[in-house]
């Protein structure tokens, strides 16, 4: 008996190399990409313990929880870590970021999430590149939550390693994930002594047995399901291209504040500033009284398909995030999800106006 998820042929290695090019395509680079087999934590942790050791100074960026992450890997390799942390509820500069390195010219490392969808922030990629090329840093980049929601270019903004992950605005798989490295990255991983090698996290495992030998042999078998899901949702994107994903994503999250700003009921963006807001996720804070969790749990059970969630740990009690990404950044998922917090809040006691917010939400949507 034959099922459509079995009994596949075989990916093979030009196969896999194709699906590499497209990827490169997309993030518009001429720096090698390599496709890791496993969700984007994977090549996230791989590419810091390939390039950060003991010798490393390394600057890391924190405007949510991915940063936190980040710091406690570089220094678990051994690396002097400086934190940049900024609160949430806004996105770093170019000019914190210039200080931070005037202030410690020893940083030759500079790790950065681009967006984060957990707090539902977006960070200056190409003002901040501007400042870490011309300091001479190494630069690393989570684009994970925002390429297909937002220009991702890491040659022209200088991005020596770029992290993307298939399942927010690609409409992808999660269990495939890429990265892009330049010369100067290969280069630091070849002199790092203690980057990890025959490993699954090994980059240089990549290099040298799949890139340096013409991508004709691959490593190991490949994750079949996934690859063909990743070449899926790459040929979605090209097929009406990345600009009209991308506006599409920015449309939900100006509709989506637009309509948590006329709801009322005491709901309020919970970045403060339009334009450090990500269009991958707004997030919004719970009025006063009320716990988001339990306001996200009241509206899931009443449709457990809206793209509705709380802020992860302590955010729980204040963040609540509108996922509108990929299949979601529709007018139909955006106006779901403000009916139903409405309704929830109305439950709360709480004067809303769920018309206004759909009306306010309908003018936004660009």
């Amino acid at each position: 008996m034959t099922h459509p998820l079995l009994d596949l042929a075989p990916l093979s290695a030009a196969h896999f190399a194709s699906i590499e090019d497209r990827v490169a395509r997309l993030l518009r680079t001429e720096q090698d990409v390599v496709v890791m087999q496993g969700e984007a934590l994977l090549p996230l942790e791989g590419a810091i313990r390939a390039t950060a050791g003991p010798g490393t100074t390394a600057l890391n960026v924190i405007t949510g929880p991915y940063g936190q992450t980040f710091g406690d890997w570089l220094r678990d390799c051994g690396a002097t870590v400086v934190d940049l942390t900024v609160p949430f509820h806004t996105a770093v500069t170019a000019e914190q970021v210039r200080g931070a390195l005037a202030e410690h010219p020893e940083i030759d490392f500079v790790s950065l999430v681009h967006a984060e969808a957990a707090t539902g922030n977006t960070n200056p990629v190409a003002e901040i590149g501007e400042a870490v090329r011309a300091h001479g840093a190494l630069f690393y980049l989570d684009a994970v939550a925002s390429i297909g929601a937002e220009p991702v270019l890491p040659d022209a903004w200088g991005v020596d390693l770029c992290v993307i992950g298939a399942q927010k605005a690609m409409g992808g798989p999660a269990g495939v994930s890429a990265v892009s490295v330049s010369e100067r990255a290969w280069a630091r991983m070849a002199a790092n002594l203690r980057a990890p090698r025959r490993s699954y996290l090994s980059l240089l495992d990549w290099k040298e047995r799949w890139i340096d030998g013409g991508r004709t042999a691959l490593l190991h078998a490949p994750a079949q399901l996934e690859m063909l899901a990743l070449e899926a949702c790459l040929e979605r994107i090209e097929a009406v291209g990345p600009d009209a994903v991308m506006a599409r994503h920015a449309s939900a999250a100006a509709a989506t504040r637009a309509g948590a700003l006329a709801l009322g009921g005491g709901l309020e963006p919970y970045v403060r500033e339009a334009a450090d807001a990500a269009p991958v996720a707004t997030t919004l804070r719970a009025p006063a009284g009320t716990t988001a969790a339990d306001l996200v749990a009241r509206a899931l059970a009443a449709d457990p398909a809206l793209p509705l969630a709380a802020g992860g740990g302590a955010l729980a009690k204040e963040m609540i995030r509108v996922n509108h990404y990929g299949p979601d950044a529709t007018p139909g998922a955006v106006r779901a999800a403000l009916t139903a917090l409405g309704a929830v809040l109305a439950e709360e006691g709480l004067t809303v106006d769920v018309a206004a917010a759909l009306r306010a939400a309908g003018k936004a949507w660009r």
